[in-house]
């Protein structure tokens, strides 16, 4: 039987070396033009991790989930959704936020107010815009003084003057504490007494000592109530300078600065006594 030639193979080593260069070539053409060995394009420098951008789409669709909850007929998942959308602090939620301070229940208004605030800055336009409505204007008040931005000091001073949101306003004065010292001392001599009388309350309650020399000038304030305010103030704050300074308003023309100051020093030279037993 006769066996059949052998058919030339392309790996055949009996080949010669120009032949196997140009196999070589032809294979490396192939492998280059298949989708398999085609490098994939970078991706661009500006373009964020893809681990990160996973993150940013897994946040934005939780903050939809949240918005979602707040229209919710039960109070108390309405109240669970603000706090999480506070805690997640992304500019999206201001909106739904603000929304959430009409809200029919005391106890979601409320959650929202500190939502606000744990917000931060992003909030600070949106609330702004809020005291000119009346019905939320308390609740704006509040959530600015949570906010430590310098953004929110003139509108929380211009509120010193309305009547009936002055107290809420001096909460948030007292509630940002020193960065509201400078503003506070500067309408110590406004020509509106009431504006005065507020500054010296938050100032008292601040109890920043940058206050003191201030506020022991107001004991010489031609209102007697902003002279009482002053030496009340400067209990608060319990620096013995201010002590010495209240002493002549045991001789006061008004019989109510008389009483409030006797008081005021019984009690320190009292609490003086107690601290050094």
């Amino acid at each position: 039987m006769t066996e059949k030639p052998e058919q030339p193979d392309e790996f055949s080593m009996s080949e010669t070396p120009e032949a196997a260069d140009a196999l070589a070539d032809r294979m490396s053409d192939t492998l280059a033009g298949s989708p398999e060995a085609s490098a994939a394009e970078p991706p661009p420098a500006d373009a964020p991790p893809v681990e990160t951008a996973f993150e940013e789409e897994k946040v934005k669709d939780e903050i939809d989930i949240q918005i979602d909850l707040l229209k919710d007929p039960d109070w108390t998942i309405r109240r669970e959704a603000v706090v999480t959308l506070g805690e997640m602090g992304d500019e999206r939620c201001v909106a739904p936020l603000v929304n959430a301070l009409r809200d029919g229940d005391w106890q979601v208004r409320e959650a929202a107010v500190e939502a606000m605030g744990q917000v931060g800055s992003p909030a600070v336009e949106h609330l702004v815009k809020m005291l000119r409505d009346w019905d939320i204007r308390k609740a704006a008040i509040r959530a600015l003084g949570k906010i430590r931005d310098e953004r929110v000091l003139d509108p929380l001073m211009q509120q010193l003057r309305h009547d009936e949101f002055k107290d809420d306003a001096t909460e948030a004065l007292v509630e940002l504490g020193a960065p509201a010292v400078e503003r506070l001392v500067g309408v110590l001599k406004d020509k509106d007494e009431m504006v005065r009388q507020q500054a010296i309350i938050a100032l008292g309650q601040i109890k920043d000592p940058a206050a003191l020399d201030p506020l022991i000038g107001m004991l010489k304030d031609p209102d007697w109530f902003s002279r009482l305010t002053a030496a009340a103030a400067l209990e608060k704050i319990g620096d013995e300078r201010g002590r010495l300074a209240i002493k002549p308003l045991l001789k006061d023309p008004d019989l109510v600065v008389r009483m409030r100051v006797e008081r005021i020093l019984a009690a320190w030279k009292k609490n003086q006594a107690t601290a050094n037993a």
